[in-house]
């Protein structure tokens, strides 16, 4: 693409150089320092002046430093007269602070969407937001994709006689079902109580699973917590096996022991929008660079980026149909 620039942080640069392979272009340098203070700094390498410019950084562990350095790549490129600056966030973290649900807490969600507006982003560029809402919270425009086309073309590989689409809680249940449309399988959820940031609790599951094989989707899983409490109540509710099946597969603290170590869970997919644990190679790893390249080059080139999504999302195609 003419007169178009990526840069990446530290936090993915694997991602980065696979999104540029799709594009065709190369992915600029970018000096990332640190001061004998702790300060960062840093310097693109590659002229911005009246380009489109693209920094790639998903909100990773350590997710404070992902995000400053974002910060600051926003500002050297504002600084350095680019025509329009793209935050390229693969896994926006901070949509899990969405509402205020306690007296005296800040909104997170909200508050880093004025802090990547306010360093320069002219719009951002993201993947399955936690919570939907916190599209609104930026006063710039938001390109929010999706990666259940992606998940639903491997499943659609297998043989899906007697399973069923389950959400860990009602909360993701409308995606849940709009995944379970694209493979013409029934839905069932989980009623979760959150007793704290890794202890839940599922009182009972919504929908038939006796007899059946699990597909398990949820848009983010850290520590598994939320996993395996729906693992040991579907297995009480006579499932038989599962398959887990992410966006955004962190797995922080003991989250690759308690899934590899579950006799239940036969599968376990992930995309790429973070870097991937290491140690487990059975986990299965599908690519999202393609879509962000693509969802790019209709940004710098004013297409629409919605259309990508037609057949995938029902709200703009009819899906498989489901069965009865």
């Amino acid at each position: 693409m003419k007169d178009t620039v990526v840069f990446s942080g530290s936090a993915h640069r694997a991602l980065a150089a696979d999104i540029c392979s799709h594009l065709g272009v190369e992915l600029s340098d970018a000096d990332i320092t640190r001061f004998s203070n702790d300060c960062l700094q840093v310097q693109l390498q590659a002229n911005c002046r009246q380009r489109d410019v693209y920094i790639v950084q998903p909100l990773v562990p350590p997710t404070q430093e992902a995000l400053m350095e974002m910060l600051l790549m926003l500002d050297a490129a504002r600084g350095a007269s680019a025509a329009q600056i793209t935050a390229v966030i693969p896994h926006y973290a901070y949509a899990r602070s969405d509402k205020k649900d306690a007296s005296r807490i800040s909104i997170g969600g909200r508050l880093v969407a004025d802090m990547l507006v306010a360093a320069g982003a002219d719009r951002v560029l993201t993947m399955t937001l936690h919570a939907p809402q916190v599209h609104g919270f930026f006063s710039v425009p938001v390109d929010h994709l999706t990666a259940l086309g992606v998940l639903a073309d491997h499943f659609r590989g297998q043989d899906l006689t007697d399973a069923v689409v389950v959400s860990p809680d009602f909360g993701n249940a409308k995606t849940a079902n709009q995944f379970a449309r694209l493979l013409g399988l029934p839905v069932a959820a989980g009623s979760k109580r959150r007793l704290g940031d890794d202890t839940v609790v599922i009182d009972q599951i919504v929908g038939d699973v006796h007899g059946k094989r699990a597909i398990i989707l949820d848009d983010e899983i850290a520590t598994g917590g939320s996993i395996v409490e729906l693992l040991h109540k579907l297995e009480e509710e006579g499932c038989s096996a599962a398959a887990v099946a992410t966006t955004h597969g962190l797995f922080v603290g003991k989250a690759v022991e308690r899934l590899r170590g579950n006799r239940m869970v036969r599968e376990v997919v992930t995309t790429d929008t973070v870097p991937q644990p290491s140690g487990w190679p059975e986990l299965t790893v599908l690519s999202v660079a393609g879509l962000f390249a693509e969802a790019m080059r209709r940004i710098h080139g004013g297409e629409s980026v919605s259309s990508l999504f037609d057949g995938v999302d029902p709200m703009h195609a009819s899906p498989r149909p489901a069965k009865v």
